[in-house]
């Protein structure tokens, strides 16, 4: 594989620009041109180094060696199929949207889908824009790609070998699989930490009370609300039907454990809780296993 590429970026915001600035760090040789819907995020780019140049989309199309779009994903699946339609035959573009199933879709008939890698790596922080970019946001996590066999395998490699580069693993499974594991365990906590953000606000007008009362344990479970509208709404509908079937799954166990509550039911109401304590062994997998309550 050639070292001295041109990568060109799409969206200079926070995925985008610590691709980037992680590629950097790697000494990775590259000249990097970049565009984004928002000009002044294209300055501070620029500005901070993270690309070499400005330049306008349809020419970032036609002078790069690599693209990567890190746009929204409506954003995505609406420009996609016209990336893909001036790249020239030899550069190959890729994605790091949080939903792919849509974006598969629509370039699946498109002559020059073998071109595209559909990726998503698993990282990101509640900051954006290219004032949040880091070049170690990517260090020790996964990435994904989805649908390879659609993808020619050299540049699926070429793919892998980037985001190994950045200190990425990655594996593989179909856009569908995808869009419905990240709905239980990435789309559904952010509309969670939104909603339980909007409820204490609506509750309590007296943000110092907020401040001064909750622990770290709010803190850390709020976190995701501080996450960009611009990027997470669009995710929302890309994923609609993956994320209500995981939303009304949720609400069917709020029901359970507001009725033990309710109830006044101890013994339920602690089952409930000791059965989800269970979620430590996949993150600690030398635990052992707790014993339900029957």
């Amino acid at each position: 594989m050639k070292q001295k590429q041109t990568i060109g970026i799409i969206g200079v915001g926070l995925i985008g620009g610590s691709f980037a600035l992680s590629l950097r760090k790697k000494d990775y040789s590259a000249h990097f041109i970049g565009w984004d819907f928002n000009e002044k995020e294209s300055g501070i780019a620029l500005k901070r180094g993270i690309i070499d140049e400005v330049v306008e989309w349809e020419f970032l199309c036609q002078k790069s060696d690599v693209i990567i779009l890190a746009i929204p994903v409506t954003a995505i699946v609406q420009l996609l199929p016209k990336v893909l339609d001036l790249i020239p035959e030899n550069t190959f573009v890729f994605d790091v949207g949080s939903t792919k199933e849509s974006i598969c879709k629509a370039v699946s008939h498109h002559p020059k889908r073998r071109q595209f890698v559909a990726a998503h790596p698993i990282a990101g922080t509640e900051n954006s824009g290219p004032a949040s970019a880091i070049d170690h946001l990517f260090e020790g996590k996964l990435n994904i790609l989805c649908d390879t066999a659609d993808s020619e395998k050299q540049f699926v490699d070429e793919t892998k070998y980037l985001f190994k580069c950045i200190g990425m693993e990655t594996i593989e499974m179909s856009s569908t699989e995808h869009d419905l594991q990240l709905a239980y365990v990435s789309h559904l906590p952010h509309v969670l930490a939104y909603m339980l953000a909007a409820t204490v606000l609506h509750q309590e007008k007296n943000e110092q009370n907020i401040l001064n009362l909750a622990g770290s344990g709010f803190e850390s479970t709020v976190r995701l609300a501080k996450s960009s509208p611009d990027m997470w709404t669009p995710i929302f509908m890309e994923n609609k039907t993956h994320v209500l079937t995981a939303i009304n799954s949720y609400i069917g166990n709020l029901e359970v454990i507001k009725n033990h509550i309710e109830k006044e039911d101890i013994h339920q109401t602690f089952s409930l809780i000791e059965e989800a304590n269970k979620i430590r062994r996949v993150f600690n997998k030398s635990e052992k296993i707790l014993t339900p309550i029957n």
